[in-house]
């Protein structure tokens, strides 16, 4: 078996074994050599090269055969091996033979070959000027980095302990169970006879050596190291390759982005569908199997295999799957709560006293909302807007406000419990990342400054402190500027309602002209998104140089960097406009006669008189349902219509038939690359997502429903464009889910801010109340029901003297078609003075009442919430204690194991020398 490996074979391998791989070894030495042979241009002719057979990839063969048998037919016929049937591509390399890096390309795959990788080439059967290198890691290359790169593997079956203290659960526990099997079964669950037995899941694994290999379980050499460690050892192998004499020629990324090969990629474990299906036949391999447990859209509702997920993608991708699943069942109770709160505001609409006396002020004329053209109006037509709001702010939306931030904690701690279990099943505690290679950007920039590594004790390229600080000074402003961007943005939408709402009001239509603040909230909303969408776009470009300007020294550090200035730029982005909304507008505005304006010019824009609130609920609607519709159809229809584009000209090309019969590695190639940032695309979504959850959710207690509902489907979409629609991704390990944790926390306490004050400053809430328990008829009573809150609207309006107001914000109509008399006074929200006290609309009592009652309400709210969040954390431990018992006992068993096995060597190795008959006095054991 060792002995097929042409470029690392022991050439001392015993006899029939060895006679019978020679002319494999021999024939591909040839080739390789034939191709060493030639500097020159000429190298890549066609004559090199072996058009591969017309095949389809259906069958994941996955066992190499055992020396001296006939290959199988299906390993020749399926584009998963070498053209002999026996060596499994581990990863491909694709580059044109017209591109100029020839002289790169030789010395890198030579290299590759003194490493022992195997290497072949074929053409590509649509584009002769393609070349695809398939490579094979041998099972000596295999072993020897997976020990430097301490990969873990199974070396025992696990032994499930169960203490004394559980026996006495047995009667109950069978109690429970003969119950369960009266209910129907789950439907969530997925069929356990349908996915395979992951062995390595039910395995104590310890780092490979190949010293102690004896204590591994290793059934066959070729399936040992499953798919994605084998082509992730080799991209490490090809990470460390060199191309060029030189320090820092170095590396396939370089040679990627240099041009020198067009892409790399492992291969897809054949096709996603099959003909039979996979209850009878079950699966093809291990992509059919994700493909019909995880990405088809008949088990939307069951729970993910992310065991499977994992071993095909990576640990890192899993991660991310499995913080989405948990994020999104989290997201149940929150829906739940929050549509029990809209529907309790449906419940009691008819109830609600303040709806009930907006409806019958027919009496009560509020002064016109914008100069001239706004003509005056009754508060009874405000009736619709009334009861919408009544809708999202009632009774129980403080409730649900506290809910929403103790919500937000509980997520994250019981994540916390979620991942310490996950990183227990996948083998995650002990693992910690390799010493990282530095930038290849900031090896060229800095490699004439080094300094020695206080861990590896070898030279590196060292920054200055200086340099250090004056880039990130510049990159600090460079993200100041860009928030001013928004700022402007966010300016210039102002400007545009404050201008629109007198055009609308003299429009043409009655229907736009009576509704003008609402089409003027609608149209701003949607020249909002427009913008949003068109400043992110400039906002990645601008991140990637400023990211690029500080010069990371690792990779993580310039993703981290990366992150959180493009995570700040969307937010902000996102965000900003609701900010104004919520807390802005209509705040300071002044009062009739005597109006704010921006410029000296535009007055700025008022609240309807039923309140600020029905436009931050539009607000949040309109830009969440956008948002993630847009994201939705650029996530998975970009790609599909691109793939659809690919299949359309090869169909043209060459026919339907010869189309299906292309080799696996054709199929990937033709398939979309991965994101350029990996998963930042899919968690950037999410959390912008989490932070409409959260921070305003006061206003719009739907925000979690809405997120539920795209969150079942986005786990499907994402699963049907990694299994689909994307190259294979490199398999990659990762911990936890990074800093986007540390920005989970940040919105969490964001939220518990911008919700207090949503309540106390936008909603009516406090005002409500003071009325209710100073001013209205139950004053004193300690009473603040419905009937306490008769003449509350009444109270909450001020009243202006007509002829007072300026000469730029006197309306064209006097009022007389409301009396058939000019109007004398008209009516506005506030709280001050008529206009013949002796202090004409200055502020009253009840105005200060109302703001204390509002700060007060804003201490005692984030204070109470932070206490909760407080003493949840502490309350909630990072580990579940039965995970923490079953962590202490495998220590213990795996030293038990790892002495027995080294005490039964040495009594073998005992044995064998007394059979020789060689003893040693001194001998132990």
């Amino acid at each position: 078996m060792e002995a097929s490996s042409a470029g690392s074979s022991n050439p001392t391998a015993s006899g029939g074994k060895a006679k019978t791989h020679q002319p494999v070894a021999k024939d591909v030495n040839i080739f390789f050599d034939e191709l060493e042979g030639v500097n020159s241009p000429s190298k890549d002719d066609d004559s090199l090269l072996h058009h591969g057979n017309l095949t389809s990839t259906s069958d994941d063969a996955s066992r190499l055969e055992v020396v001296g048998e006939e290959v199988p037919d299906k390993n020749k016929a399926n584009g998963l091996y070498f053209r002999d049937g026996k060596c499994r591509i581990d990863y491909i390399l694709v580059y044109r033979k017209s591109n100029p890096q020839t002289e790169k390309r030789e010395v890198f795959e030579r290299n590759i070959r003194a490493e022992g990788i195997q290497m072949e080439k074929e053409s590509s059967l649509t584009n002769s000027d393609i070349i695809f290198v398939k490579l094979h890691a041998p099972w000596e290359v295999l072993g020897k980095y997976a020990e430097l790169m301490n990969v873990r593997m199974p070396f025992r079956r696990k032994i499930y302990y169960l203490h004394r203290r559980y026996k006495f659960m047995n009667r109950i526990e069978k109690q429970i169970s003969r119950f369960r099997g009266w209910l129907p079964r789950k439907p969530m669950k997925l069929d356990k006879e349908t996915l395979p037995d992951l062995e390595e899941n039910d395995c104590y694994t310890a780092p490979f050596s190949q010293q102690r290999i004896h204590h591994f379980i290793i059934h066959n050499k070729d399936t040992f190291f499953n798919n994605a460690t084998r082509s992730r050892i080799v991209h490490h192998i090809l990470q460390r390759v060199k191309y060029e004499e030189g320090k820092n020629k170095i590396g396939l990324n370089r040679l990627l982005s240099n041009g020198s090969y067009e892409a790399a990629f492992p291969l897809h474990e054949g096709s996603y569908r099959s003909k039979n299906s996979i209850k009878t036949h079950g699966a093809e391999n291990h992509r059919h199997l994700l493909y019909e447990c995880w990405a088809s859209w008949g088990v939307w509702y069951k729970y993910q295999p992310l065991d499977l997920v994992r071993r095909y993608f990576g640990e890192k991708i899993g991660l991310y799957f499995a913080w989405l699943g948990w994020y999104t069942g989290m997201l149940f109770p929150a829906a739940f709560i929050g549509l029990f709160v809209f529907l309790y505001g449906v419940t009691t609409l008819n109830h609600c006293q303040v709806s009930k006396e907006v409806c019958q002020a027919t009496d009560i004329i509020m002064c016109p909302i914008c100069d001239k053209y706004c003509p005056f109006m009754r508060l009874s037509d405000s009736c619709v807007y009334a009861k919408v709001t009544h809708l999202f702010d009632n009774g129980a939306t403080v409730f649900f406000a506290v809910f929403m931030a103790v919500w937000a904690t509980v997520f994250l701690e019981f994540w916390k419990r979620r991942r310490a279990v996950i990183a227990y099943d996948w083998d995650l505690i002990d693992w910690e990342e390799e010493e990282e290679e530095i930038r290849p950007q900031f090896e060229a920039k800095y490699s004439k400054k080094e300094r020695m590594n206080p861990i590896s004790g070898k030279p590196e390229p060292y920054q200055a402190f200086a340099d250090k600080c004056s880039r990130l000074i510049v990159s600090a402003s460079g993200i100041f500027f860009m928030i001013c961007v928004v700022i402007a943005a966010v300016f210039g939408i102002v400007i545009y309602r404050v201008v629109t709402v007198s055009t609308f009001a003299a429009f043409k239509w009655a229907l736009i002209r009576n509704n003008s603040q609402v089409a003027t909230t609608g149209t701003a909303v949607c020249i909002n998104f427009c913008i949003i969408m068109l400043l992110n776009v400039l906002y990645e470009k601008v991140a990637l140089f400023l990211t690029n300007l500080e010069q990371p020294r690792t990779e993580s550090e310039w993703e981290n960097s990366f992150t959180l200035k493009m995570f700040l730029f969307q937010f902000v982005n996102l965000n900003s406009s609701t900010f104004y909304i919520a807390f802005f507008l209509g705040r300071f505005t002044g009062h009739p006669g005597a109006y704010l304006r921006l410029i000296n010019r535009w007055r700025l824009e008022e609240c309807h008189p039923s309140g600020c609130l029905i436009d931050l609920c539009m607000q949040m609607g309109i830009i969440m349902v956008l948002k993630q519709t847009w994201n939705n159809f650029m996530e998975l229809g970009y790609p599909l219509i691109q793939n659809w584009w690919t299949r359309r000209k090869l169909r043209q090309e060459y026919g339907t038939q010869r189309k299906t019969s292309f080799p696996q590695w054709e199929k990937d190639y033709n398939l979309q690359p991965m994101n350029a940032y990996g998963l930042f695309d899919e968690y950037l979504e999410m959390i912008l997502q989490f932070g409409f959850t959260t921070i305003f959710v006061a206003a719009f207690p739907l925000a979690p429903l809405l997120a539920l509902l795209n969150n079942i489907i986005e786990i499907r979409l994402d699963a049907y464009k990694f299994v689909t629609q994307w190259r294979r991704p490199l398999a990659s390990r990762a911990k936890d889910i990074g800093i986007w944790y540390g920005i989970l926390e940040g919105i969490g306490i964001l939220s518990v801010i911008t919700n207090a004050f949503v309540i106390a400053v936008t909603s009516d809430f406090i005002p409500r109340l003071v009325y209710a328990y100073k001013y209205g008829p139950c004053a004193g009573q300690g009473e603040a029901g419905q009937k306490c809150m008769v003449g509350y609207v009444n109270a909450s309006l001020s009243v202006f003297l007509v002829s007072d107001f300026e000469n730029r914000s006197e309306p064209t109509s006097n009022g007389s078609e409301f009396s058939g008399s000019p109007l004398k006074y008209c009516r506005y929200r506030d709280y001050r003075d008529p206009p013949h006290s002796p202090v004409p609309y200055g502020y009253t009592l009840q105005f200060w009442h109302v703001l204390a009652a509002r700060l007060a309400f804003i201490i005692v709210f984030e204070h109470l919430v932070f206490c909760i969040k407080h003493l949840i954390s502490y309350l909630i431990p990072d580990l579940p204690k039965d995970l923490r018992d079953r962590m202490r006992r495998e220590k213990y068993l795996i030293q038990e194991m790892m002495y027995e096995a080294e005490l039964e060597r040495l009594q073998k190795e005992r044995k064998e020398r007394k059979k020789n008959g060689k003893s040693y006095h001194n001998e132990w054991p």
